[in-house]
C-alpha cells in the first residue's frame, strides 16, 4: 500500500479514538460484529480494543473459510486419499486443522498420503502437468475472495485437457451465513442453520450430477441457541466486498434494520468504520456504507464475478462449522465442468464426524463466545497442539487471542 503509514499514524488514532468516546452514548451498549477474520487479527494487533471506551466491544463472527470448514470435509478428503492413488493439494493453514478423532491432513500426510502443500491454484496445476501419471485433487477452499483463482484454475484445465486435475470444492459465499446469524439473533431462539434439529447423520445424493455428498455428524443435536447473541452494528468484510461489491448486503439494512460498514484492514480503517456504525446506531438509521471506498464499489469485480459464474453454481445446502446447514451459501463445479469435480470422480463414504469434545470454536464463530470461554483455550488448546480450527488459522479468533496476549488479561 503506497499511504500505509497514514493509515497506522498515532495521532489521527487518536483523535479518532477521542471522537468515538465522545460521541458513544454511555447510556448504551453497541455490539459491532467484525466478520472478517482479518478484521480480528487488526483488532488485535494494534490495540483497537483498547481505545474504545467500554461500552463499545467487538464480537467475533465467522469470517475465517478454514474455521467454518467442517469436519466432514476434512474427512472427506483424507478418505480420497485412503482409498485412491492420488496427489492432495492444498493450502497450509489447512494441513494441521483436526478432523475426527484428532486426525488432520498434516497427519495423513506422516503416514503416507501424497498431500502437498501449495502456495496457489497454478501450483496445484503444475503438478498435475508435472505427473500425468497421477491424479491430482486441489483442496478448494475460501470465500469469495478465493472463489476466482479456482475458477481460473478449472478454465485452464479444461483448455489443456488436463484430465489428471480435479476440484474437491469447498467455496462458500458470505451473505447467506451473514443473513443466518442475524436472523438468529433477531429471533433470539432458533440456532443457526438448524433446519434439521435433532438430525441423525446423513448422506445424500445430488439428482443433478449423481454423487454423493457427506454431510455427516456424530452429535445429533443442531448448533447450540445463540441465546443472549445481539448485535448493533456489523463490520462488513473488505477482500469479500471487493469482488461482489456492497450491494449484496442491502438485506442486512432493509430485512433486518442492522447498519453495517464496510472496512479495510488498516487500523484507522477499523476506527473509522467503528465510528461511523456508532453514528448510524445513534441516529437509528440502517444503512449500508463503505469505509473502504479505495477497493470497493456498490457493483465489485465484475470479471471476478463471470469467471466464477461460468464455472461454478449453487450447492442447494452446505455445511458450516458453528452454523449448521445453509441453504444456497456454497459453491460447487456445475455440469460444463463436472468432468473435474472431484467428489464425482472420487466418491467416497465416511463415518459420522464428531468435533473435539469441549471445543467451542462453533459457539465462538457465531459470537456467543469470546475464545477466553473456551475451558481448552490457552490449556489443551494452543498453536502448537489446536484443539479447533479456531486456533489453527492465521484469521481464527483463538489464534489472534493467543497471538497478541488477550488471553492474560482474561486470566
Amino acid at each position: 500500500m503506497k499511504f500505509i503509514d497514514e493509515f497506522r499514524d498515532r495521532e489521527l488514532a487518536r483523535g479518532l479514538a477521542t471522537t468515538i468516546a465522545r460521541e458513544a452514548d454511555p447510556g448504551r451498549a453497541y455490539r459491532l460484529m467484525e466478520f472478517c477474520g482479518g478484521h480480528t487479527h487488526a483488532i488485535f494487533r494494534y490495540g483497537v480494543q483498547d481505545l474504545m471506551p467500554a461500552n463499545v466491544r467487538f464480537v467475533h463472527g465467522p469470517g475465517c473459510p478454514v474455521c467454518v470448514l467442517p469436519t466432514a470435509r476434512l474427512d472427506q478428503a483424507m478418505a480420497m486419499t485412503e482409498r485412491y492413488d492420488l496427489i492432495l493439494c492444498t493450502y497450509a493453514d489447512l494441513m494441521r486443522v483436526p478432523a475426527s478423532n484428532r486426525r488432520s491432513l498434516l497427519k495423513a500426510k506422516a503416514t503416507g498420503a501424497d498431500i502437498r502443500m501449495v502456495y496457489s491454484t497454478q501450483d496445484a496445476l503444475a503438478i498435475a502437468r508435472a505427473n500425468p501419471g497421477r491424479q491430482v485433487v486441489f483442496f478448494a477452499i475460501g470465500f469469495e475472495t478465493t472463489t476466482p483463482p479456482t475458477a481460473v484454475a478449472l478454465q485452464q484445465a479444461k483448455a489443456e485437457g488436463l484430465s489428471n486435475f480435479s476440484v474437491f470444492c469447498n467455496h462458500v459465499l458470505t451473505p447467506p451465513a451473514m443473513r443466518a446469524i442475524l436472523a438468529s439473533a433477531s429471533e433470539g431462539g432458533p440456532a443457526v442453520g438448524s433446519n434439521n434439529p435433532g438430525r441423525a447423520p446423513v448422506a445424500t445424493t445430488d439428482e443433478s450430477s449423481g454423487y454423493l455428498h457427506v454431510n455427516a455428524r456424530a452429535d445429533t443435536t443442531a448448533p447450540e441457541h445463540a441465546t443472549g447473541l445481539a448485535i448493533d452494528g456489523i463490520l462488513g468484510p473488505s477482500h469479500v466486498s471487493t469482488v461482489i461489491g456492497s450491494a449484496p448486503y442491502d438485506f442486512v439494512a432493509t430485512e433486518f434494520g442492522t447498519p453495517l460498514v464496510i472496512a479495510g484492514f488498516e487500523p484507522l480503517d477499523v476506527m473509522q468504520a467503528t465510528l461511523m456504525l456508532i453514528r448510524q446506531i445513534n441516529a437509528g438509521q440502517a444503512l449500508v456504507e463503505n469505509q473502504y471506498q479505495r477497493a470497493v464499489t456498490p457493483e465489485g469485480n465484475r470479471k471476478a464475478q463471470a469467471l466464477m459464474a461460468e464455472v461454478l453454481t449453487l450447492r442447494d445446502t452446505f455445511e458450516w462449522r458453528g452454523l449448521g446447514f445453509l441453504a444456497d451459501s456454497a459453491q460447487r463445479l456445475n455440469a460444463a465442468y463436472a468432468d473435474f469435480d472431484a467428489e464425482r470422480r472420487f466418491p467416497v463414504a465416511v463415518p459420522p464426524s464428531c468435533e473435539v469434545k469441549g471445543c467451542e470454536c462453533p459457539a465462538v464463530l457465531r459470537g456467543v463466545k469470546e475464545p477466553a470461554d473456551c475451558r481448552l483455550f490457552g490449556t489443551v488448546c494452543t498453536p502448537e497442539n489446536p484443539m479447533g480450527s479456531c486456533m489453527v488459522s492465521s484469521e481464527g479468533a483463538c489464534a489472534a487471542y493467543w497471538s497478541y496476549g488477550r488471553f492474560r488479561a482474561t486470566a
